[in-house]
């Protein structure tokens, strides 16, 4: 009589397993770094908006009831002083979770970010606009650039 046994030997699922394994183990930091990839494109694109609602609001010195429209979840605004001298300001809160741009240094608003020693994990980002100096500046935590 002939056996007709069907399936796969223990052998074989074992080896199948271990090689799921070994992809999953590898696949799952190349996941998580782009995840964190895509949270500093959030923050930055976040961070270019405030630029422009800043610059845009002392352009025609808009006031402090106009300019906190826009706020929401991420950002908030406020614009404080006497017209010829308005501070307008926007906290932006980070999604990122690691400290530093780990995509390199970025460009915002003409306003060069260094790559490391600017970005704090979770924190915020103040972008600030004085119209007595003409000056916008970028703020994180202890760290400071300006343009």
């Amino acid at each position: 009589m002939k056996n007709n046994r069907k399936g796969f030997t223990l052998a074989e699922l074992l080896i199948v397993v271990a090689i799921i394994a070994v992809l999953v183990a590898v696949a799952i930091p190349v996941f998580t770094s782009q995840l964190e990839k895509s949270r500093e494109a959030t923050d930055a694109a976040n961070i270019r908006s405030a630029y422009a609602v800043i610059q845009s609001a002392a352009l025609i010195q808009d006031d402090a009831t106009t300019i906190a429209k826009n706020n929401n979840s991420t950002t908030t605004f406020t614009t404080s002083g006497n017209e010829g001298s308005f501070v307008y300001q926007a906290v932006v809160k980070m999604k990122q979770t690691q400290n530093d741009w780990q995509s390199g240094a970025q460009d915002i608003g003409g306003i060069a970010v260094a790559a490391t020693g600017t970005v704090l994990g979770n924190g915020t980002c103040t972008v600030k606009y004085e119209q007595s100096t003409n000056k916008t500046t970028l703020t994180w935590g202890s760290g400071s650039t300006g343009g």
